[in-house]
């Protein structure tokens, strides 16, 4: 159920809760005494395989995963630590998961999401009980979407259950030039389960904490630059951003119809290769899934293969390196790790300032034609950009306590995509593509690797985010796939490592991945520390 966090401070019963949280871990995670605890269901760290095996022998059932996954939000998210992660529980969750016990009983399997508890984005149109926002107020009170997005239908007819609906960043962290990432005027602030007072990192923030802290199986979470890998760094998870149009965007609430995509958010690369082939598929509602029939894989986990490493070709972009200390501590052994497994690495400079300017550029003018598409058709009270920036002022106290909507302005102020403007600021963007490409084919090699960014910053409503440098914009602005992968830790605060390849090799992708995430087996659970702690 919603609920709005008006103090946005870690207040003394935040630091006591986050004291007992690993007791509530435990309770929630398997050792009650009775039901499920006692046939050996663990909800922490456990994969879809591991769920999925329990209720192929009888040891549990979809009902029973819903509702244990339910306890432990409600023992981690909504009390304890008060990650703030779920803005909203799906209220016909147990039916559904009942349904599909039934199916399973009658012996009709969907595929391995069948009965698996799943988190989705708030800004990810459901045709059900539950709203979608965006976390913005302005939409509480609009009418419920006339159907599915894409990507939940297709959730839904692979048999995954929908729990819920997770915070974020205010329409996706497209709203203030100084917003707190996981801040959301509907939610409230999110929080990173690794040390509460840090930044969970955004825009898909909701999704990267709870796939974090095992409030669900698997969660898919949404990027236009960053918002998929960015959260995955800061919370230690493996995070999968598609080329650009293998996954369909209808139904999805917009900022860029040049850069978003929707993907998987989860703790093991196996997971979100499975979660990936619930969500492709070509829509005629999304004209740029239209290359992605004849593209697309028919199941990405033929991919993983644990010597994935061996003979890749990789090129190390140096440019990212030498940035933070701390980084280069976790990111200088996992690129020997690489080599150990067989991969040889050739160092090389990714420029991005070419483009930098105009990316925004174009996001201002796309942002204004897709919200104002989206909102018209949707209904209610705000059909326009001109209602949402009427709205914020009327609601200042509830929508602005700290940050304003400074980017919603700049929007508002561009013409149509039409403008000379903006085609030649599209035009300067298709540079980062034949930078990517052109780096991959003078190497011969199969993805550029970095560090994904840095490790999570202090959570400051004041100031807003301070997140330093981040290796996201590159494979944004060309709608290449990007996968990251947890490296290692700095001051207990996850790290990732970025592939990035050319477009629809999200297989060679996850063939990498998957190869050094069993070579280093960086990932650890988070503890919900009140802070970090730095030693000399």
């Amino acid at each position: 159920m919603p609920r709005r966090d008006d103090s946005l401070s870690l207040d003394r019963r935040a630091f006591l809760g986050a004291g007992l949280a690993t007791g509530a871990a435990a309770l929630v995670g398997g050792d009650l005494k009775a039901g499920p605890a006692r046939k050996g269901l663990v909800l922490e760290e456990a994969t879809v395989d591991a769920l999925q095996a329990g209720m192929a022998d009888g040891r549990w059932t979809s009902v029973e995963l819903v509702r244990r996954y339910q306890a432990r939000i409600r023992a981690l998210d909504q009390a304890g630590p008060r990650l703030n992660s779920v803005i909203e529980l799906n209220p016909d969750a147990l039916a559904i998961a009942k349904a599909l016990d039934a199916e399973r009983k009658a012996g009709n399997l969907r595929g391995p999401l069948h009965g698996i508890p799943v988190l989705i984005k708030d800004n990810i149109d459901t045709a059900d009980r539950m709203k979608t926002t965006a976390g913005s107020l302005a939409l509480a009170d609009a009418p419920t979407p006339k159907e599915d997005a894409f990507v939940a239908k297709r959730l839904r007819d692979a048999g995954a259950v929908i729990l819920g609906k997770t915070n974020l960043s205010e329409w996706a962290n497209f709203r203030s030039t100084r917003s707190s990432s996981g801040w959301s005027g509907r939610g409230g602030q999110t929080r990173n389960p690794y040390a509460l007072d840090r930044s969970p990192s955004g825009s898909s923030s909701g999704s990267g904490v709870a796939a974090a802290a095992s409030l669900c199986a698997v969660a898919v979470g949404t990027e236009t630059d960053g918002s998929i890998v960015s959260p995955s760094n800061a919370n230690g998870l493996v995070g999968v951003k598609p080329t650009v149009g293998l996954v369909s965007r209808s139904g999805i609430i917009p900022i860029s119809s040049t850069q978003d995509t929707a993907g998987p958010m989860a703790r093991t690369v196996r997971d979100t290769a499975l979660l990936l082939n619930a969500l492709v598929g070509a829509d005629p509602k999304d004209a740029a899934t239209g290359d992605s029939a004849a593209r697309r894989e028919k199941d990405y986990t033929q991919f993983l293969a644990a010597e994935g490493l061996k003979g890749a070709r990789l090129a190390v972009a140096k440019n990212f390196l030498g940035v933070h200390a701390h980084v280069d501590a976790v990111i200088q052994p996992a690129l020997e790790l690489l080599e150990a497994q067989g991969a040889v690495l050739v160092e090389v400079e990714l420029k991005t300032a070419a483009y930098d300017d105009a990316e925004y550029e174009v996001l201002l003018y796309e942002f204004k034609a897709g919200l104002n598409a989206y909102l018209a058709g949707r209904g209610g009270a705000v059909r326009d950009l001109a209602g949402l920036m009427a709205f914020d002022e009327r609601e200042k106290a509830r929508e602005m306590p700290f940050f304003g909507q400074e980017i919603v302005l700049q929007a508002q102020a561009k013409g149509p995509l039409t403008d000379p403007a903006y085609r030649k600021a599209l035009e300067t963007c298709a540079q980062a593509r034949k930078d990517i490409l052109g780096l991959l084919e003078k190497h011969a090699a199969q993805a550029l690797v970095a560090p994904t960014g840095g490790p999570a910053w202090l959570i400051d409503h004041l100031n807003g985010d301070s997140s330093g440098f981040s290796f996201s914009s590159p494979a944004a602005v060309a709608g290449c796939p990007h996968i990251t992968v947890p490296a290692g830790f700095a001051a207990g605060l996850p790290l990732g490592l970025s592939f990035v390849g050319a477009p629809w090799q999200e297989g060679t992708l996850l063939k990498l991945a998957y190869a050094y995430e069993q070579a280093s087996r960086a990932r650890r659970p988070p503890r919900f520390a009140p802070s970090c702690r730095l030693t000399r």
